[in-house]
């Protein structure tokens, strides 16, 4: 009887250290979103929001953010390489994280993850603080051709979007990018506390992360980075300025690499139906997001030539270290 006992307690034990195992995606386990910043930024806020929206979509599936910030998400990135196999992982990322890998010569790539989605589009936002004497972006350039030095920008990571832009922004000015006095953040928070505090000249972020301090008349919008202007957003666009310039970022979910077919099926899957969740319409609509939702080969497709086109852009203005 005692022999069987131990059994039994033996069988359990083993199905128990095989659960805690399993790396594959199950409505059991928790799903992780890593959001590799720190909180504040846009890359956390997509996290936070997609989390309520997966909670919505399937209310019996538990699912938490965490924050891994440094290096425009590289350090994240190398620790979701360390998740082999892991099914109930996700990463958000976008164009920052293409641009810091080569910003930070990463030893890790994007080609050690398994492209999930494109989620979104967003984009950028100029902006001075309220006291600023800079009130249209004729008056910011002006300051900027006269000292480049003397304005400094603040933003996200280094040879991210919001980097890229300032980049863009100089040339098509007529300033020399490398020049550029541009204070990189891990996190939009941290940004956006130098702005309030009048620590920068100008800032440079997502619309949504920026739109709201603009309502107030704690900021004012110099510029928008969208070929149009954009409803709700008291901007002109940066052609308009006389600054011959566009850009969108973008932010998705990648997983880890050497998911099983099953896996990577399953959290496609999950997030389609988070995509399509009435809470997550909503956040999209309310952010000023554009809806940009792709998923399997085709995302693939869109992350390889996102790469290249980075790669080749922040080499020509000299934004590599």
């Amino acid at each position: 009887m005692r022999l069987r006992v131990f059994a039994v307690l033996a069988a359990l034990s083993l199905a128990t250290m095989t659960g805690c195992g399993q790396t594959g995606t199950s409505a059991n386990a928790t799903l992780r979103i890593m959001a590799p910043a720190a909180p504040g930024g846009g890359w956390d806020q997509t996290s936070r929001t997609a989390e309520q929206a997966f909670k919505a979509a399937d209310p019996k599936r538990k699912v938490e953010v965490y924050n891994v910030p440094g290096a425009g998400g590289t350090i994240g990135l190398a620790q979701l390489a360390g998740e082999k196999g892991n099914g109930n992982l996700l990463m958000t990322m976008g164009l920052v994280m293409v641009g810091a890998i080569e910003q930070n010569k990463s030893q890790v790539t994007l080609a050690e993850t398994t492209p999930i989605a494109k989620l979104t589009e967003e984009y950028e936002l100029v902006v001075v603080p309220a006291a600023s004497p800079y009130k249209s972006l004729a008056d910011l350039v002006a300051a900027w051709k006269a000292d480049p030095a003397k304005v400094s920008i603040s933003g996200g990571s280094a040879g991210g979007t919001d980097h890229i832009l300032a980049g863009l922004m100089a040339k098509a000015a007529g300033v020399d990018p490398k020049l550029v006095n541009y204070i990189a953040h891990s996190g939009g928070g941290e940004a956006l506390n130098e702005l309030l505090g009048n620590k920068v000249s100008a800032g440079i972020s997502g619309v949504s992360e920026f739109a709201e301090h603009v309502k107030s008349g704690k900021l004012r919008a110099l510029g928008v980075s969208s070929g149009e202007r954009l409803p709700g957003v008291d901007a002109p666009t940066l052609k308009e300025g006389g600054l011959n310039v566009e850009l969108a970022n973008w932010r998705g979910f990648v997983a880890p690499a050497d998911l099983s077919d099953a896996d990577k099926t399953a959290l496609t899957d999950l997030v389609t139906k988070m995509h399509d969740s009435q809470p997550w319409k909503d956040a999209v609509a309310k952010n000023g997001w554009i809806d940009s939702f792709q998923t399997g080969q085709k995302f693939a497709y869109y992350l390889d030539a996102e790469q290249a086109r980075v790669k080749a852009i922040i080499a020509e203005m000299g934004l590599v270290s």
